[in-house]
């Protein structure tokens, strides 16, 4: 059986991919529980093909307890997401954890790579295109990115990123791809993650008032859990796709407001939606041009957004 290392695997992204792997593969999940967490994977802890290691994969030893292991994948999913400063997991909270674990946590997990020839893929995100001017995002578009700003410990951490997986694939051939994450959401969202989809849930539940930064015209494209994990599987164990960049997400774009209005309809909540500045460097589009993905990896959405929001507000009432 193949072993697949996942790192940030106890995060919401990642432990949707361990479970998904755990009957076919045998999983290392490496998380330091920094924005992940543990329960996540609980389900998996009992599993003969599955070991967890918490671990900070920016540590210079960050190998040693896997150094042993033969290793045919790795996806390099560590690194918090979400630029809310509210939340506690979020990128803004943990500025210097940002940039090193997409620096030199994608420097060790490469290394690693290199040494087990394991195949490799990272979760870079559309962050990288920063507010874009065009729309929807193709791959080839360079992105109109704040380098100072306070967006920029993430959106120039996964730039790095990038750069350094792309430096291992010209310098030693490494057989490593990157994929651009756009808006996702879904069952084990964390509650206090920040993002745009569990914060109006859990604001219409619980009664609140419903927060829209801006004026809720700018956009942004979500993609369902279950369409997001198939991608990132057919995205790494697809032949041929070495130096490869592709965008993954959903193509159906909706207004902020929209979306506030859509949870607040399904919960048939009274919470006002009320309005507070837009941050700074705050993206207005999100729009992933997907073809690439069509043509290389035949994959794209399959799971609407209404059916997909209902999951997601099952999953919330739930807790």
């Amino acid at each position: 059986m193949q072993t697949v290392l996942v790192a940030g695997g106890a995060g919401f992204i990642g432990s949707h991919l361990c479970k998904a792997l755990a009957e076919d593969y045998n999983i290392i999940c490496v998380d330091n529980l920094i924005t992940g967490d543990k329960k996540n994977i609980e389900e998996l802890l009992s599993n003969h093909n599955f070991q967890f290691i918490e671990e900070d994969i920016t540590k210079l030893n960050s190998e040693f307890r896997i150094q042993n292991s033969k290793l045919d994948y790795i996806f390099h999913l560590a690194s918090p997401a979400s630029p809310n400063a509210k939340s506690p997991r979020s990128y803004i909270n943990y500025p210097i954890e940002t940039l090193l674990v997409n620096s030199v946590g994608t420097y060790n997990l490469l290394e690693l790579a290199q040494k087990t020839k394991a195949r490799f893929l990272y979760a870079s995100s559309s962050e990288v295109y920063g507010d874009p001017s065009i729309s929807p995002q193709r791959e080839d578009y360079f992105g109109n990115v704040n380098p100072n700003g306070p967006r920029s410990v993430y959106d120039e951490a996964k730039r790095f990123g990038e750069a350094m997986v792309m430096a291992f694939v010209r310098k030693f051939n490494l057989d490593a791809r990157i994929v651009r994450i756009f808006n996702t959401y879904g069952p084990s969202m964390q509650k206090d993650d920040g993002r745009v989809i569990s914060n109006f849930i859990n604001q219409a539940l619980e009664g609140r008032q419903i927060t829209i930064y801006g004026d809720g015209s700018q956009t942004r494209s979500f993609c369902y859990i279950d369409d997001m994990v198939l991608g990132l599987k057919k995205a790494i164990f697809k032949e041929g796709l070495k130096g490869e960049v592709v965008n993954l997400g959903n193509p159906s774009e909706k207004t902020i407001k929209e979306t506030a209005l859509m949870v607040k309809d399904m919960l048939k909540s009274a919470s006002e939606i009320v309005y507070h500045e837009l941050p700074e460097d705050d993206p207005k589009r999100r729009n992933p041009d997907i073809e690439k993905a069509k043509r290389l990896l035949d994959w794209e959405p399959q799971v609407s957004f209404d059916k997909g929001l209902a999951e997601t507000i099952s999953y919330f009432k739930s807790l």
